[in-house]
């Protein structure tokens, strides 16, 4: 196998990139790709950054606030944020998210 090209997701570190968002994070040259386990009632308050962000609910339901306009995500629902937009959210239930981010995310590679 080559390990360059293919690596295991069981082998990546889980890290807490705020209170209750427990991530697994895979870092290429062009994105950040963010694998999120969220507690039910866990918040990231408003933020906003130079990446453009692509955010996929896959299980749960999650409100995401942008531009203060909260939308509620559900598994068929996901969001393109543009850069240097105002965001923030909060996990309604458990939930599985999935974040890519372009360029990316140099704060949490030093994580």
């Amino acid at each position: 196998m080559d390990e360059s090209i293919f690596h295991r997701f069981n082998d990546i570190e889980i890290k807490e990139i705020a209170p209750g968002f427990l991530s697994k994070l895979i870092h290429t040259e062009a994105n950040t790709i963010n694998f999120i386990d969220v507690k039910a009632g866990s918040t990231v308050p408003r933020h906003q950054h130079i990446q453009e962000q692509c955010s996929f609910l896959i299980e749960g339901e999650f409100e995401l606030t942008i531009n203060d306009i909260p939308q509620i995500l559900n598994p068929g629902l996901f969001a393109i944020i543009p850069s240097y937009v105002w965001h923030s959210g909060r996990a309604i239930t458990n939930c599985k998210l999935i974040d890519i981010f372009n360029p990316p995310r140099e704060d949490y590679k030093n994580l």
